[in-house]
């Protein structure tokens, strides 16, 4: 009897070793989902980090496009797979925190749909002002624009997007009084900035940096805790006087809701792996990233405390999209 119970518990030990002996995840590619077109700075970003991520990860990793409704479509998608770390999406600031505020029917909640994976990057923005402006610095133009209230137009992307949210927490700090001017995407924006017809912008730092060094428009600040490489000799927000005022935006891969942990520390582990390499870290600053990796568990409570914050700007805004 002795010798039975032990012959049984020994096959199953033998089993439980050759269960975990046995391949495990990933068992097949996985998939990244974009909830926009090919060519844009989500489809860079995804490129740079695929080719070294399957690498680790000893499968395939391929870009998958759902364009649509601001990135909605794309999200839908990923909410609806199989939560086995097979089907991950990358996202932005804009489907992650800024859609759940902007969007009244909003068929995902991101805290409650997605398992958070990892953060890779920031993405900080510049202050700028048409060049003929007669302002230096920061707080000059928070002189220049107190002094004339409704006066002072800032122009961006379009309605509800980060360059418009981004003054709008920019108002919020100083108690400026500025008047928006949506357009249909940051180029014809940055058109009227430069001939004068709005006043200010706020902008992601490689096309800001451009024009600034062109001397077609003048950079203020940066939206940063630190001072971006790209605009060396221009301070932050926070060295110009706003206490705090560090608003950036952020790239970052999810998995569906339910993942298993074991699954999700898999992934984290393996972007940890990829966003140590130089080659990867370089490339991603000349894209006008900043790398910044989180894993899991910090990336999830970094969402948290983000929600809010754009939440309150959305809705100082006014913007909403249905």
């Amino acid at each position: 009897m002795r010798l039975r119970t032990w012959l049984a518990a020994a096959a199953l030990a033998c089993t439980s070793i050759a269960v975990l002996a046995q391949p495990g995840f990933p068992s097949r590619p996985i998939r990244v989902v974009i909830g926009f077109p090919a060519g844009g700075p989500l489809d860079q970003h995804a490129r740079l980090l695929t080719d070294k991520l399957q690498g680790v990860l000893g499968q395939p990793v391929v870009v998958d496009y759902k364009a649509g409704a601001g990135g909605t479509v794309g999200a839908q998608e990923v909410m609806k797979a199989a939560p086995d770390g097979h089907t991950l999406m990358l996202a932005n600031t804009g489907v992650m925190v800024i859609n759940p505020a902007l969007y009244s029917r909003l068929p995902y909640a991101t805290l409650k749909d997605f398992t958070p994976i990892a953060r890779t990057a920031m993405q900080p923005l510049a202050l700028l002002v048409n060049p003929k402006l007669p302002v230096q610095n920061l707080p000059e133009f928070i002189a220049y624009a107190k002094a004339r209230p409704g006066q002072v137009n800032f122009g961006s992307a379009g309605n509800g997007g980060i360059s418009h949210l981004v003054p709008e927490m920019f108002k919020m700090a100083t108690g400026l009084f500025m008047v928006h001017i949506p357009y249909r995407g940051s180029a014809p924006a940055f058109t009227d900035l430069m001939g004068g017809q709005v006043q200010f912008m706020a902008e992601s730092i490689p096309q800001a940096a451009a024009y600034h060094k062109q001397g077609k428009v003048r950079a203020l600040a940066v939206t940063s805790r630190e001072r971006n490489p790209a605009l060396p000799d221009v301070p932050t927000a926070i060295e110009s006087g706003l206490k705090n005022f560090e608003v950036v935006g952020f790239y970052g891969f999810l998995a569906p809701a339910g993942t298993p942990r074991d699954v999700v520390a898999r992934l984290s582990d393996a972007f940890g792996q990829v966003m140590q390499s130089p080659e990867v870290k370089n490339r991603m600053v000349a894209q006008g990233a900043d790398p910044a990796f989180l894993g899991a568990d910090a990336f999830a409570g970094f969402l948290a405390a983000e929600m809010p914050r754009w939440a309150v700007a959305v809705k100082q805004s006014g913007a909403k999209l249905d």
